[in-house]
């Protein structure tokens, strides 16, 4: 098991850059949420999930041409994951945000919920939430009158029906090929671009454009820290890395 760095010197200087940050930005992605049991998209894929691709279970083609298979693989998900609690990660985040109210946002790349679960404030999650939905075209209300459908209101099925135009509901998580949330890109870039410090905790780095955050970050001027037990495509953008997990370092360097 890799020790936790917090006696480094490279640990003692991200403490004091964190003490002297006028507004922290934390980006997190999967190795995050791996401490606390969530496995990965293609981890999950096992059993009957093993022999399809990602562009059958996490495309809107996909779902538009087997909605029940894709809300039934979304459903097992979310049971999987609605057993799941926070790490020491999670809640030592949680645990800094409300010591300093407004010092420190998060950005998240993971759909599961769990910086909200651990106490997390206005979290921006970038690809959605699990165990949320939305409906997946433009309800028949809000093309005629301007009202949409709460999505409550839908019919129990496999997946969710309107009643009234037979509108699908889907996950409200980012599929392959679709656009972030335009205002929570929006507001994730405004947290990179005036934070003085970001914290860079589990992700690869691979995926853009929650990558490239920590880029607008650096440019900006802000010190960039990676917290990762293993290499990522971050490591060349950041001034430090800290080789721990999250759950092993955060509650060392948040603690005050």
């Amino acid at each position: 098991m890799t020790a936790s760095p917090d006696s480094s010197p490279d640990f003692a200087q991200v403490r004091a850059w964190l003490q002297a940050a006028q507004h922290v930005a934390v980006l997190t992605g999967a190795g995050m949420s791996a401490e606390s049991g969530i496995p990965t998209f293609r981890d999950a894929q096992t059993g009957l999930w093993a022999r399809f691709n990602p562009a059958e279970l996490a495309t809107e083609e996909g779902f538009r041409a087997q909605p029940e298979l894709v809300w039934n693989w979304y459903a097992e998900r979310r049971a999987t994951m609605a057993q799941v609690e926070p790490n020491a990660g999670h809640y030592a985040i949680a645990a800094y945000q409300q010591r300093h109210p407004g010092r420190l946002t998060v950005i998240t790349q993971n759909v599961d919920g769990l910086h909200q679960k651990a106490g997390s404030t206005d979290a921006l999650a970038l690809h959605g939430n699990i165990f949320q939905d939305r409906w997946l075209d433009l309800c028949f209300h809000a093309r005629h009158s301007g009202r949409v459908c709460a999505p409550d209101r839908a019919q129990a099925d496999s997946p969710p029906r309107c009643p009234d135009c037979g509108n699908l509901l889907r996950p409200d998580v980012v599929w392959f090929g679709e656009m972030l949330p335009p205002a929570t890109l929006h507001a994730a870039e405004q947290a990179a671009q005036r934070c003085t410090l970001m914290l860079v905790v589990g992700t690869s780095g691979e995926v853009y454009p929650a990558a490239g955050l920590a880029h607008q970050a650096r440019q900006a001027g802000a010190k960039v820290v990676v917290v990762n037990p293993h290499d990522s495509d971050l490591d060349g953008v950041a001034h430090i890395v800290l080789r721990g997990t999250a759950a092993q370092t955060l509650p060392a360097l948040l603690c005050d």
